[in-house]
């Protein structure tokens, strides 16, 4: 907890608190002139003389002593019962401060709502008792009581600042009708403040008004044309209800005030999430023009580049991100490295890889220049690269072993791979990542039984593992008759994941061994739509294929074909239905 007051230094200010009483009540009558800082002294003698004539008893001081060793010693709860105790016994406003302060540590709301009371009691000008009485309060959900309250603190602040505070304010209330009837009586008083008409905004959203929040809104826009913050509440209103609207809302604003930077960028991330990735690569460009300085501009536009396969722009915006500075454990390099390998300039790719020598991005550096190194057909240098890798905590060594696998896999040295799993589930045997990892790799080899054993263990451990289910589920259809079986492990999975699309397509698979055309063609098409991956086309194809649509099945493979050359399961559906 934050340090306390010194124990000395309380027991000083109570004794001359306790001193300064009776030497008030009785002053000296002085004749001589006053000195220089008279007006300080006064002051303070005033100050003194507005606390309580409470003596400083041995109990008294005992109690201080044990409540602040209390507090040193991180004995929460027992500084925080003495501190009440002593501030409800002596009524002096540094006690009663120290206690609010404490029990506010501790988490005891009722006792810093007790004390916040009793604080601003004593010192009814203090900002500081007003805004902890304000927020106690509030969070205790008597907002009605607070309301006063709020008013004062809002007349005794700057009206724009305090009325930008109210949502923070009331962001976790529980009585949001409470709350907006509040926010919106202390509005009214402030017919032609932009910032009273969006703290509005934010009660009446909060409070479910979703009406109200937009003529408020609107009235903010009326008062202060182009101001952002009213702009971004009222996007986020809108795009409660379409995404769209609120993009047309964005752009019309921009093109009414083009200067809007917050909110050039909160477009520029909703064009990405709407896969509208040409309009949002012109949005972040024009910022990067703008902000020239913004390092955090520079690498969005940096990785939607690389996203978009623009090479020439991604090297250009992620190159001005180093120069400013931005460097957070390799991020910038690692993508760098991806630009040049995209380019096929795998010497600059494995430099910029190499050049990251620590950090969260070590590892991953180091797979990408391994991955490439076996796409080159150079594998024992690959794992050379991985094996160079001195981990520094048994995450990064599991990291180590999954990527090594990975290069196997590449290899299709499928034995390997089971080799290197096996080893690190006998050191650590109850680690799930490794277990799913082994079992995939026993279904290369057939090793139906590793696979089950594993997967089933994975399940045990960890219940909500989707994939584990879906990929014991799919291996029975697969492999075995045992349909019922698959049928609940994939029920279990699409319950966990009902939106991924490899669930989807085990759904369908199972629907289509089952003879179920139409109800496999419907999961499979659902998958398909979420995801464009070869096997989820391999297997729509096929039912496509059985229901008569060969031409539509050709289509699919041939497409997917084009995208995914090397891909087995297209390549063994061809050859199937060639023949």
């Amino acid at each position: 907890m934050p340090r306390l007051t010194l124990l000395l230094l309380m027991c000083g200010l109570i004794m001359s608190g306790c001193a300064q009483q009776q030497a008030v009540a009785a002053p000296e009558k002085r004749e001589s002139a006053p000195p220089a800082d008279s007006h300080a002294k006064t002051t303070e003698a005033d100050a003194e003389a507005s606390l309580p004539a409470v003596p400083l008893t041995d109990d008294l001081l005992f109690q201080f002593l044990v409540s602040e060793i209390a507090g040193q010693r991180g004995m929460l709860s027992l500084a925080k019962e003495g501190y009440l105790d002593l501030a409800r016994k002596t009524r002096d406003p540094r006690v009663v401060r120290r206690a609010t302060e404490i029990a506010l540590y501790s988490r005891d709301q009722e006792a810093a709502l007790e004390l916040s009371r009793l604080w601003i009691d004593l010192e009814p000008d203090s900002g500081r008792a007003l805004q902890t009485l304000v927020v106690m309060l509030i969070s205790q959900g008597q907002i009605e009581e607070a309301a006063p309250h709020l008013e004062k603190m809002l007349n005794g602040a700057d009206l724009d600042s305090g009325f930008m505070q109210l949502p923070a304010l009331f962001s976790k209330t529980r009585d949001t009708a409470a709350a907006y009837k509040v926010v919106k009586a202390l509005a009214q008083k402030y017919p032609h403040l932009a910032e009273a008409r969006y703290a509005l905004a934010h009660a009446a959203l909060q409070a479910g008004f979703a009406d109200d929040a937009t003529e408020a809104l609107k009235q903010a826009d009326d008062l202060k044309p182009g101001w952002e913050p009213a702009a971004l509440l009222r996007t986020q209103l809108i795009a409660k209800s379409s995404r769209a609207d609120a993009l047309e809302f964005l752009k019309d604003f921009l093109g009414k005030h083009p200067q809007a930077q917050d909110v050039r960028l909160t477009y520029a991330r909703m064009l990405v999430g709407a896969n509208q990735f040409d309009d949002a690569h012109r949005q972040f460009a024009q910022l990067a023009t703008e902000l020239p300085n913004s390092a955090e501009i520079a690498m969005a536009a940096g990785l939607l580049s690389l996203q978009m396969g623009r090479f020439d722009d991604a090297e250009t915006f992620l190159g001005r991100t180093l120069e400013l500075g931005q460097e957070d454990g390799g991020v910038v390099r690692y993508y760098l490295g991806q630009v040049a390998e995209e380019r096929k300039d795998y010497d600059l790719a494995a430099n910029r890889y190499l050049s990251i020598t620590n950090g969260e991005y070590l590892v991953g550096s180091r797979t990408r220049l391994a991955t490439m190194l076996v796409r080159q057909g150079k594998l024992e240098e690959a794992r050379a690269v991985l094996n160079a890798i001195e981990p520094s905590n048994d995450v990064q060594k599991v990291q180590l072993i999954q990527a090594e696998a990975d290069l196997l896999r590449e290899a299709k040295d499928h034995a390997a791979v089971f080799g290197l799993l096996d080893a690190a589930v006998k050191e650590r045997p109850d680690h799930v990542d490794l277990l799913y990892d082994r079992a995939m790799a026993a279904e290369k080899l057939n090793r139906l039984d590793v696979l089950e054993e594993d997967l089933r263990k994975v399940i045990k451990l960890k219940p909500d593992y989707a994939h584990a289910y879906n990929a014991l589920g799919y291996t029975l259809i697969e492999k075995t008759d045992r349909l019922v079986e698959a049928s609940e492990l994939l029920d279990k999975a699409i319950a966990l994941a009902p939106e991924d699309p490899f669930i989807l397509d085990s759904m369908g698979w199972l629907h289509y061994r089952r003879g179920n055309l139409d109800k496999a063609r419907e999961f499979l098409e659902r998958a398909w739509r979420l995801r464009q991956d070869p096997e989820i086309a391999a297997h729509l194809g096929e039912v496509l294929w059985m229901k008569g649509s060969r031409e539509e099945a050709s289509r699919l493979w041939q497409g997917s074909l084009q995208s995914h050359p090397k891909n087995e399961a297209l390549i063994e559906i061809l050859k199937k239905f060639k023949r």
